[in-house]
Order: structure tokens, then sequence, then C-alpha cells
């Protein structure tokens, strides 16, 4: 064989050096970190809902090893940043209304829309507070505030400034304290006014109570004096993320159901 034969044939690449190329692509073929990885479940939820979501998205993920995050506001705010455009997959309400808004310009899959969870109405104070108030029709409250006090409540377009409102009004006692309000963005915007001793009362979610040591719940609401509070959870429509479905489906079975009733939350019951 001539030295040009031979230099055509040669293998440029040394035996050592061709193996090593090769037992790399094979491992690249069959290693999980190969394949493109699944985009999180993006979950915009009711603030009241943070604590209770946070622990439900980290035992799901640990039991399916599905990603999901959360975002978390006012739901009106939620419901308008969803209808500009905002990336998300799940939309809980912490009422019905707003879900409904959502449903009217098409923005969520109204098939999904499901009644997720229940919730009650408290008067809070500081923890360090020694007010007494029965919660009743016609109850002191104004009196209970004191002089300059005021009463923390979510703004009048959040669910529970809406709820707090309604039952208020329906204890007769709106008039009293409809000037004396500081006005929250959300319920935890008005939990924090009296956690941090800025109001001597205020109007939140039992649940957001429980999860705030420096606040005491003064009394609860009765369920009568304001609509029922529900929150609705449906899949929002547009780009689908295929693991939406299931983990908006696991949020409504028993395990996701302890993790909200450690949290003060109810499954709702049948009107």
């Amino acid at each position: 064989m001539d030295a040009s034969r031979t230099a055509r044939y040669a293998d440029p690449m040394p035996i050592a050096t061709r193996f090593l190329a090769i037992v790399a692509f094979v491992l690249t073929l069959g290693h999980p970190a190969s394949a493109p990885a699944q985009a999180p479940v993006t979950v915009f939820a009711a603030t009241s809902l943070q604590n209770a979501l946070e622990d439900a998205g980290k035992v799901y993920t640990a039991r399916t090893g599905k990603p999901v995050r959360f975002s978390f506001a006012a739901s009106s705010a939620i419901a308008r940043q969803i209808e500009q455009g905002a990336p998300a997959n799940i939309f809980i309400s912490a009422d019905e209304a707003w879900m409904t808004y959502a449903a009217n310009r098409k923005l969520i899959v109204s098939a999904s829309r499901v009644d997720l969870l229940t919730n009650r109405l408290a008067l809070v104070a500081p923890v360090q507070s020694k007010t007494r108030l029965v919660v009743a029709p016609n109850m002191p409250i104004a009196a209970a505030l004191g002089r300059g006090g005021r009463l923390a409540i979510a703004g009048p377009e959040v669910p529970a400034g809406k709820y707090g409102r309604a039952a208020l009004t329906s204890l007769g006692v709106w008039k009293s304290v409809e000037s004396r309000l500081a006005q929250g963005e959300n319920v935890r915007a008005a939990l924090a006014f009296v956690a941090r001793g800025e109001a001597p009362l205020g109007i939140v979610y039992d649940t957001d109570a429980k999860v705030e040591p420096r606040v005491r719940i003064v009394g609860l609401f009765p369920a009568g004096s304001h609509p029922r509070i529900i929150y609705p959870a449906a899949l929002v429509a547009g780009p689908a993320n295929p693991d939406a479905a299931p983990f908006l489906y696991w949020l409504r079975g028993a395990e996701a159901g302890a993790i909200f009733a450690k949290y003060g939350f109810a499954r709702p019951k049948p009107n």
C-alpha cells in the first residue's frame, strides 16, 4: 500500500480518545438531564392561601417530582394580571366574583372550575391588647377602637374587604366605622397593621390570624352576616402546562385537604 492510501484511511483520532467520546455520547443519550426540564406549574392565588399552598406545593413536588411555583396577591389584582397576559396555569380566587370575572372574559377553562375551600371571617387585635368584644349586632366596635384608632380592613375590591364591609353592614355598625378605616391592598396588609400595633382592631380571615403570632382573635363573624366565603380554582386558558390539571386535581384530594385543614381551611359544603 502506498503512502497516499495509508494517509487517506488513517484514523486521525487516537483509539483511547475515540472510546471516551463514544462513552460520553452514550451516557448523554441515557441521562435524564439531557431531556428538557418541564416548566413548573405556575399558580396565581389569593394572598390568604400563601402558607397553606406553599406547604402543599412542597409535599406535591416531593411526591411527584413536579415543580410548582406560586404568585400571591389580592384576587382582584390577580384577575387583572391574568387578563393582561400574566403566565399563570392555575387561578385560585378568594371569592366567586373575581373567578366569574375571569370566566366572563374567557380567561379560564370554565369546565375546570371547582369550589376548593371555605374560610371564616375574624375580628383581631394585637396579641397584648385587652380588648373584649362580642361580635354581634350593634356591637360597640367604634368605642373599642378608642380615640383616634382605626379599623384595619382590606380594600373594597379585595374579597376580604368585601366580606368585612358586608358583615359590618349586616350587624348595623358600618356607619360608625366607615370613616375610621386603615385599608390594606390585600388581607395580609390589613393583618400587618394590627400585628404592628398600628390598628387596634382588624378584620381578616380566621386562617390569617392563626399564622400571625402577634395577633389574637377577638371573635368570629356569624356566617350569615356576609356572603359565603368560597375559594374557587380553575385552569387558566391559553398555552397548557400538562402538569397543571393533575396538580389541581391533587389539591382537591385528601392529602392536600389535610394540609389546608391544618391552617384552618375547610372544604365547602354543597348549597
